[in-house]
C-alpha cells in the first residue's frame, strides 16, 4: 500500500490488451439498431475520450493510504484544440448525486468545457484542474463552468483519502483521443459497482439510416448503480438466474466488513451468498450526436436515458444519482456563450420536430447497451478491505439467454 502505481489507459487502443476484450454483441447478447463501425461515442466526428486510471496498495483501508481504486473519465466534445462551445441539455433520474456546472447549461443552453467524471469526493479537484488545464491551452473566455460529475466507489476504493490529483485529471484531458474506446475498469469507472457486479465505464453508438438523417448518437456512461434483482438484459432477469458471485471478502478484518446488518461472508469459489444491499449507486450517462439540434431538442433526447436504463430494470432508486447530458457537435459558432460578446442574430440549423424519434429511440438503445458493455469488459475486483466484487459470468449470462432462445451467436 505503500508505493502509489499510476495506470494510464489511453481511449485509442488498436491492437491493445483492451481491444480484445468481448463485448455484449460478442456474447451474443441482442440488441437493436445499427451501432458505429467502432459502436463507441466516438463515432461521431471529432469526439475524444481520455482516461487516467490508478490501482495500488491492497488490504486494510487506511485512509489517506489506499487501497486505490480509482480514476478520471474526459470527455472531449470537438477533440483535442477545439474549445468551441457546444449546444447542450442535462436532467437528472434520481438527484442523489452531483454534476458541476449544469446551472448555465439550463440558463443558455451552451456547454463551453469538456465533461469529466470521477469519483464522488474527488469532484472539486477534477474540477479546478480542467480550468488550469484550458488556461494552459489557451482557452478563450472570461472563466468556464466546468462540467465533472461523479459516481461513488467508497466499496472498493479509500475515497475519502482524495487520492485522485490535478495532474491525474490533466493526464486524462491530455489523453483524450478518437478510436476504440477502453471499457470496465477504467477512468472514473475503476473501483465501480453495477447491478451488483463489477461496473466501470462502457460505450455504445448507433449510425441512423441516410432516410432519419444519416447521424450519429453516441453513449458513454459510468455505471455504479441497481441491484442485481433488478438486472434484466433482452427482457430476461438474468440477474435472479446467475448463480453465486455474491460480494464477499477475501479474508476478514476487525472490525468486520457490514453487509446488509452483519459480516460480509468470506469468498467461496464462486463468491459470496449474502445477497444484496439498498440501492445506493449512481450512474452518470453523456449522450452526444452530430444531429443538429437545439438546446430545447437536446432536452427531449436526454430525458430518454431513462427509457434505456428502464429496459435493464431500474426505478431510479432513492440513494441513486442518476444524472445524464446530452450534446450536439452540430452548429458550431452558433453561441460562444461566455467565451465571446456576440450579440448578432447567428442562423442555426435543427431536425424538424418530425424526425426526432429515431434519436429518440437511438439514444434510449445506446443507453442500454453501454450499460451492458460496462458491464461485460469489467473484471473481478477487490479492493479496500479485501472486499471483492465479482464481473458478470458470461458463461452463465449466455446460458440464461439462450435458454429463453435469444442468443444472437457470439464467441
Amino acid at each position: 500500500m505503500r508505493i502509489r502505481y499510476l495506470i494510464i489507459a489511453l481511449a485509442l487502443i488498436p491492437g491493445g490488451a483492451s481491444a480484445q476484450k468481448p463485448r455484449a454483441r460478442d456474447l451474443g447478447v441482442p440488441l437493436d439498431g445499427t451501432p458505429g463501425p467502432l459502436n463507441a461515442i466516438t463515432d461521431i466526428p471529432g469526439v475524444a475520450v481520455g482516461y487516467s486510471t490508478l490501482i495500488s496498495g491492497e488490504g486494510r483501508r487506511e485512509v489517506g493510504r489506499g487501497p486505490v481504486r480509482t480514476g478520471v473519465t474526459a470527455i472531449l466534445p470537438r477533440g483535442q484544440g477545439n474549445f468551441a462551445p457546444v449546444f447542450a441539455a442535462f436532467t437528472i433520474g434520481n438527484g442523489n448525486g452531483d454534476m458541476t456546472g449544469t446551472h448555465w447549461i439550463d440558463e443558455s443552453g451552451v456547454l463551453e468545457t469538456p465533461i469529466l467524471i470521477t469519483n464522488t469526493l474527488s469532484v472539486g479537484v477534477v474540477r479546478d484542474a480542467v480550468v488550469s488545464w484550458m488556461v494552459s491551452k489557451g482557452a478563450a473566455g472570461p472563466f468556464w463552468y466546468p462540467v465533472v460529475a461523479e459516481t461513488s466507489d467508497g466499496r472498493l476504493n479509500d475515497q475519502k483519502g482524495q487520492h485522485v490529483k490535478a495532474a491525474d485529471a490533466i493526464r486524462a484531458l491530455d489523453a483524450a483521443k478518437p478510436g476504440p474506446v477502453a471499457e470496465g475498469n477504467v477512468g472514473g469507472g475503476t473501483g465501480m459497482l453495477c447491478n451488483g457486479f463489477k461496473g466501470g465505464t462502457g460505450t455504445s453508438s448507433r449510425q441512423l439510416a441516410p432516410n432519419e438523417g444519416g447521424f450519429v448518437v453516441g453513449a458513454l456512461v459510468q455505471c455504479n448503480y441497481g441491484l442485481r434483482t433488478e438486472l434484466r438484459i433482452s427482457g430476461i432477469p438474468v440477474g435472479r438466474e446467475i448463480q453465486g458471485y455474491d460480494p464477499c471478502v477475501t479474508r476478514k478484518v476487525d472490525p468486520p466488513v457490514q453487509f446488509r446488518g452483519a459480516e460480509m461472508p468470506i469468498c467461496s469459489a464462486t463468491g459470496g451468498s449474502g445477497g444484496e444491499e439498498a440501492e445506493q449507486g449512481s450512474i452518470i450517462v453523456v449522450i452526444g450526436t452530430n444531429a443538429p439540434l437545439t438546446p430545447d431538442q437536446l432536452r427531449r433526447v436526454v430525458r430518454r436515458v431513462s427509457l434505456g436504463m428502464g429496459r435493464m430494470g431500474t426505478r431510479h432508486g432513492n440513494g441513486s444519482g442518476d444524472i445524464f447530458i446530452a450534446f450536439s457537435t452540430a452548429n458550431q459558432g452558433a453561441d460562444a456563450g461566455n467565451s465571446m460578446p456576440a450579440t448578432s442574430p447567428v442562423p442555426v440549423t435543427r431536425v424538424p420536430s418530425g424526425g426526432m424519434d429515431p434519436i429518440f429511440m437511438a439514444t434510449v438503445e445506446v443507453t442500454e447497451e453501454a450499460i451492458i458493455n460496462a458491464m461485460i469488459a469489467a473484471e473481478t475486483m477487490t479492493g479496500a478491505d479485501y472486499i471483492r466484487y465479482y464481473a458478470i459470468p458470461h458463461d452463465q449470462l449466455q446460458a440464461s439467454l439462450r435458454k429463453h432462445a435469444l442468443l444472437t451467436g457470439g464467441r
